[in-house]
Formats: C-alpha cells, sequence, structure tokens
C-alpha cells in the first residue's frame, strides 16, 4: 500500500495561491468579499504567516486589497474600474500582442494554439468558468510571448477584470447576443493567431482592436456586477 506524504508547506501555499486566483477570476469570491485567513489556513493546512505573506503578494498582483488592521479582501470593482478598463486595454492589449508578433517563438506559438483549443471546447461545452479562465490565459499568454518586462505587468493586472467582466455577462450565456460575440471573439483569437504566425503587426493591431470592441458593446448590455459601485452608464 502507498501512503501518500502530506504536501509541503510550499506546496500547499502554491496550490492556496492558485485556487485564490481562480476563486477570484470566476467570480466565486466577489469584488470586496473577506478573505479570512484563518479559514484559509485551516482550508490548506498552512500556518497563519505564509497566507499573510500570499495575500501581500495577491495584493502587489492587484487580486487583492489591504489596509491597515482590516483583513484582505477581493480587490473592488467601480464604474471608474470599468471605465479606466475600457481606455486603457487598448493600449497595452494592441502592444502586446503587436510585440508577440516580432518576438515570439515557435513554442510560444504551440502553446497559444493549445490553449485556443481549450477556449473552443469550453465554448462548445457551454461551461461559463472555463471559457473565462481559457480566454484569460490566452491573451496572458500572448502578453508573456511580447517579451516585455514593462507591458506584461499593466497586462496581467488588465486581465484580472477583464476576466470579472467577462463572468458577469456570460452568465447570460443563453442570450443569443451572447452566443454570436463568443463565435466572434474565437473567431478573433484565431486571427490574432495567423497574424502573429505571420509577425504581420498591423493585421494582429486591428485584430485586437476589433476584439475589444465587442467586449465594449456586450459590457455595455450586461455588466452590471454585485460588487460593483455605480452605473455603467451616466
Amino acid at each position: 500500500m502507498i501512503v501518500n506524504e502530506p504536501a509541503a508547506p510550499t506546496d500547499r501555499k502554491g496550490i492556496l495561491a492558485e485556487t485564490l486566483v481562480h476563486r477570484i477570476l470566476t467570480m466565486q469570491l466577489e469584488p470586496g468579499a473577506v478573505l479570512d485567513e484563518v479559514a484559509l489556513s485551516e482550508e490548506f493546512g498552512l500556518s497563519r504567516p505564509p497566507v499573510r505573506e500570499l495575500m501581500r503578494q495577491m495584493a502587489g498582483e492587484g487580486y487583492v486589497d489591504l489596509e491597515a488592521n482590516r483583513a484582505a479582501r477581493v480587490s473592488l470593482m467601480s464604474y471608474q474600474t470599468l471605465r479606466d478598463f475600457l481606455i486603457v486595454a487598448p493600449m497595452i492589449y494592441v502592444g502586446t500582442t503587436k510585440l508577440a508578433a516580432i518576438n515570439h517563438n515557435a513554442r510560444d506559438l504551440e502553446v497559444l494554439k493549445q490553449t485556443q483549443q481549450k477556449f473552443r471546447q469550453a465554448i462548445a461545452d457551454g461551461h461559463v468558468e472555463n471559457r473565462v479562465i481559457f480566454n484569460h490565459q490566452f491573451h496572458l499568454n500572448i502578453g508573456k510571448m511580447a517579451h516585455n518586462q514593462y507591458l506584461l505587468p499593466s497586462l496581467k493586472k488588465l486581465l484580472i477584470d477583464h476576466a470579472r467582466i467577462g463572468k458577469i455577462f456570460y452568465r447570460h450565456n443563453g442570450d443569443p447576443r451572447i452566443q454570436k460575440g463568443q463565435e466572434t471573439a474565437a473567431r478573433q483569437h484565431d486571427q490574432m493567431i495567423e497574424a502573429i504566425e505571420a509577425r504581420d503587426t498591423e493585421w494582429a493591431g486591428d485584430v485586437v482592436r476589433a476584439h475589444l470592441e465587442v467586449f465594449r458593446s456586450d459590457v455595455a448590455l450586461y455588466a452590471v456586477p454585485s460588487g460593483m459601485q455605480g452605473e455603467l452608464e451616466g
């Protein structure tokens, strides 16, 4: 009989990090939700210090808000958050995708194609959480392919709210407009891959702009989340 050894503390911390990221991106933990250090310590078999350390790390990455003498909370979203996202996203996404077209290697491209297959499968399965996660991974992969230490941190922060905003309106998965938007997004992902593979920076930039415009139009109809203060319009 083989007895598995308990996971090392560093492994458990990594598992906690991955779990929290997944829960935040898929809105299982809503904006502003309290992150109970005691409960997380017990759930993942960790002492309090590594959990606190992880909270500080995730705050630096934009997942968590930390204030003195208060429990950590999932980072908030507001009307201003959404407005800032829609203003800045085209600059960062276009920049990273153009650089990916210049700087990628064969392995980068293969990973991107594999992620796109998973994204398309999530759409076919009607699996909302997987659609959010693999869309997130697709754009993150492009950011890594750009090989630029300045753009990647900004992209990662944008992608947190991109995923959360997306999860909000993907709950309308049966809506014909959402279904059409999903098909358009998948086709545009394919075009991004083709443009990157061809090292065509102008084509890559044009596809990303069109892609974000589809996202913007869907958000205008459906993105009214719990935890988002203010009105989407006005």
